[in-house]
């Protein structure tokens, strides 16, 4: 039998214009120790850098709205 547990971690976008930066979901399919803080396709297409410092759900008010709503 074969399960298989979703992980995410929260990533950290750019500010780009007038658009502010955001925490991301990453959903990871590796170990946590492989990442290395490089950009990552996040649960709603944006890149964004890795933390291992800070968990998912990230709260606050600068987290992107759809990685929350696609994670639950």
């Amino acid at each position: 039998m074969t399960s298989s547990t979703l992980t995410f971690v929260a990533a950290r976008s750019r500010a780009f214009g007038p658009t502010a930066a955001l925490w991301h979901a990453v959903e990871v399919h590796r170990v946590l120790a492989d990442l290395d803080g490089a950009c990552e396709l996040t649960v709603c297409g944006a890149l964004a850098r890795v933390t291992t410092e800070r968990v998912w759900p990230a709260g606050g008010t600068d987290v992107c709205p759809t990685c929350a709503v696609l994670t639950r």
